[in-house]
C-alpha cells in the first residue's frame, strides 16, 4: 500500500472519527476532512506539473499544511525532502542543490529567523520571476516557491493557491495518479542530523514507513481510541513516522504542537485529554520541570514514546511516576532505518523499558557484531549494533559511496552505535562508536559515566565527551546543566566520584552550562563540544 491510500482506506473505514486537532487554533478536521483536504492540495500539485518522483522540499514547523503536505505529496507521488527548521541560507542551499527540489514550500519565518529574506538573498532571481516559472542559477532544478501565509511574495505562490488551482484538475487525473504508484517508490527523503559531517539524503520508501510506522503504533498499544500529543518536528521522522503516521495507521488522532513549549505541551493533554505522548528525554525534562506543572491534568495520559537520544533512567522513572504515562516505551533507531529498529513494549516491567531501548521490531533482523566485521558477538559482549528487513533505506540520494559505507553485502545496515544484547533479545546502547573515549589505551563509554552523574541530585541533564590530551591520547570532559537554584563546583563533583568509579573514568575538565548546542530534532551536538572544550578549559 502507498501513503496516499493509507490515508483513504482510514477515512473510509472512519470517516466521522477526529484526525487532527489544533488545540490553539481550534482546527478540527475528521479522517474524511483530511483526506479531502489533502486530494485537493495534490490536485493543486498535480496542477503545477509536478511528476512522480520530483522533489518537493518543505521548510515549516508542524503547522497544519506541514501535515496536508505530507499526505498530498504522497498522493501524487511526489518525494517529500524535509528541511531543518534551524537551517540558515549556507545549509538551505546545500540541502535544496542536493536534493535536485523542484519546489520549495516555506513558512515567512521561524523564531525571529525571516524565511523569505534568506530566500531572496540565496535566489535574487525571484523578485522578477513569475509564480512557477523560476530560473536559478544557485539551484537550476528550482521552479516553484509556495509560501504559506496571506501577503504576497514576488516570484510565489501563496498557499491557498493550490486550492484554486485543483479546480482545473479532475479527481479522476489523481485517482490515475494514485494508481500508477507503487509501495517500493522513493517518498521521503530525510537528511541526517549532521552531528558529523554533511547531512545525507536518505531516501525513504513507502514500503519502509508504513510496516515501521504500524510496527510502532502495535508497540505502544496505540489505537484509534488514542489520541497522540505530538510535539517533535516533523521535518524528522519523530514526528512524521512515529507521530503522524503512526496515528494514521491505526485511526488515532493527531493532537500536534507547532513550536516545542513545555507549557503549550501541558496544555495540549489537558485540554484534549491526549493518551499518548513523544518526546526527545530535553522535553520531557522541560515538561516535568515546568514552573506550575503540579497544576496540569495529565490523568489521560497512558502510552508515548521517548526517543532521539539516551534516556536517562531518572527521567524515565520521573515520566512514568510523576506524569502517569505508565506504559511508555522507548524507541531506538536511525533515519536510514526508517527510523525505528528496536522497540520496548507496553508491558516490559520497568527495568527493561529503563535499562535497554526494546528489543526488534517485528519482521527485522538485529545482530551485534565485532566492529569493523560483520562477525557476530557473543550475547552479553559489546559490539556494533547491525540490522537488517524492510526498513533499510534504499540509500543516499547520489552518495552511492556511503550507500555502500553504511549498508553490507549481506544487506544489513551498519548503524556506527555500539550495544549490547541480553539473552532475550534486548539491546543496551553503550555509546556510539565514534563517540568512545580512548584515555591511555583503556575504552571509556560516555554513556556510563552520564548514567552515574545523573543520580546526583542536582544534576538536571549532562552530557560526556572525550578531548584531545597529549599525555593520554584523549580525557574526560562532562558538561553539566544544574538543576533551578542549585550550585555545585568542579571540586565538589570529582570528589563525588571518587570510589564510586574507576578513577580514569572521573572527568578531569567539568563545564557547568545553561544549554548544549543542538540539532532541531533534539539531538546534543556532541563534536560542538568538542570544538568548545579547547577555549572553554583554556587548553
Amino acid at each position: 500500500m502507498t501513503i496516499g491510500k493509507l490515508l483513504e482506506k482510514t477515512a473510509e473505514n472512519t470517516p466521522d472519527h477526529e484526525a487532527v486537532v489544533y488545540p490553539d487554533r481550534g482546527l478540527r478536521h475528521t479522517y474524511q476532512e483530511f483526506d479531502q483536504s489533502s486530494r485537493k492540495t495534490a490536485k493543486g500539485l498535480l496542477k503545477l506539473d509536478i511528476k512522480k518522483g520530483e522533489h518537493v522540499a518543505i521548510w515549516a514547523s508542524n503547522t497544519p499544511e506541514w501535515l496536508t503536505a505530507q499526505f498530498a505529496a504522497a498522493k501524487i507521488g511526489a518525494v517529500l525532502v524535509t528541511i531543518n527548521t534551524n537551517y540558515q541560507l549556507q545549509e538551505l542551499e546545500y540541502a535544496l542543490k542536493q536534493s535536485d527540489s523542484t519546489t520549495l514550500i516555506l513558512m515567512e519565518s521561524y523564531r525571529g529567523t525571516s524565511y523569505i529574506d534568506i530566500l531572496y538573498d540565496l535566489i535574487p532571481e525571484l523578485k522578477q520571476a513569475e509564480p512557477g516559472m523560476l530560473t536559478s542559477g544557485r539551484l537550476p532544478f528550482l521552479k516553484h516557491i509556495i509560501v504559506l501565509g496571506s501577503t504576497r511574495h514576488p516570484g510565489m505562490y501563496l498557499w491557498d493557491d493550490l486550492s484554486e488551482l485543483a479546480g482545473f484538475v479532475s479527481e479522476q487525473e489523481l485517482d490515475t495518479r494514485m494508481e500508477s504508484l507503487n509501495e517500493h517508490d522513493v517518498i521521503n527523503m530525510q537528511y541526517t542530523s549532521g552531528t558529523t559531517g554533511f547531512p545525507k539524503g536518505v531516501m525513504l520508501t513507502h514500503f519502509n514507513l508504513i510496516n515501521n510506522a504500524f510496527n510502532i503504533a502495535e508497540c505502544m498499544n496505540l489505537t484509534a481510541k488514542d489520541r497522540l500529543c505530538i510535539p517533535v518536528p516533523f521535518f524528522h521522522c519523530f514526528g512524521c513516522v512515529l507521530g503522524n503516521l503512526a496515528c494514521v495507521t491505526v485511526g488515532a488522532t493527531m493532537v500536534p504542537v507547532e513550536e516545542f513549549s513545555p507549557k503549550k505541551v501541558l496544555q495540549a493533554v489537558e485540554k484534549e485529554k491526549c493518551t499518548a505522548l513523544h518526546g526527545v528525554p530535553t522535553m520531557f525534562i522541560a515538561e516535568l520541570n515546568e514552573e506550575d506543572f503540579e497544576s496540569y491534568d495529565m490523568s489521560s495520559l497512558r502510552t508515548g514514546i521517548m526517543a532521539g537520544s539516551n534516556c536517562p533512567v531518572e527521567i524515565m522513572k520521573a515520566v512514568i511516576e510523576k506524569m502517569g504515562i505508565s506504559e511508555i516505551t522507548i524507541a531506538y533507531g536511525q533515519t536510514e532505518a526508517s527510523p525505528v529498529i528496536t522497540q520496548t513494549r507496553v508491558d516490559d516491567s520497568l527495568r527493561r523499558r529503563v535499562e535497554t531501548v526494546g528489543r526488534a521490531l517485528p519482521n527485522i533482523e538485529v545482530k551485534i557484531t565485532e566492529p569493523g566485521t560483520n562477525r557476530e558477538v557473543e550475547r552479553g559482549t559489546q559490539g556494533e549494533l547491525c540490522t537488517k528487513g524492510y526498513h533499510v533505506m534504499k540509500g543516499y540520494y547520489k552518495n552511492p559511496e556511503a550507500t555502500a559505507a553504511a549498508i553490507d553485502e549481506d544487506g544489513f545496515l551498519h548503524t556506527g552505535d555500539l550495544a549490547v544484547m541480553d539473552e532475550g533479545g534486548y539491546c543496551r546502547i553503550t555509546g556510539r562508536l565514534k563517540d568512545m573515549v580512548i584515555r591511555g589505551g583503556e575504552n571509556i563509554y560516555p554513556r556510563e559515566i552520564e548514567e552515574f552523574l545523573y543520580q546526583h541530585h542536582k544534576i538536571l541533564d549532562v552530557q560526556v565527551v572525550g578531548i584531545p590530551d597529549k599525555t593520554y591520547g584523549e580525557e574526560v570532559s562532562a558538561w553539566i546543566k544544574l538543576k533551578n537554584g542549585e550550585s555545585l563546583t568542579a571540586q565538589e563533583l570529582q570528589e563525588y566520584c571518587k570510589g564510586k568509579i574507576a578513577r580514569y573514568k572521573i572527568p578531569r575538565y567539568i563545564a557547568f552550562v545553561d544549554e548544549f548546542p543542538m540539532t532541531a530534532s533534539g539531538k546534543v551536538q556532541k563534536f560542538k563540544l568538542r570544538e568548545q572544550a579547547s577555549k572553554h578549559f583554556q587548553l
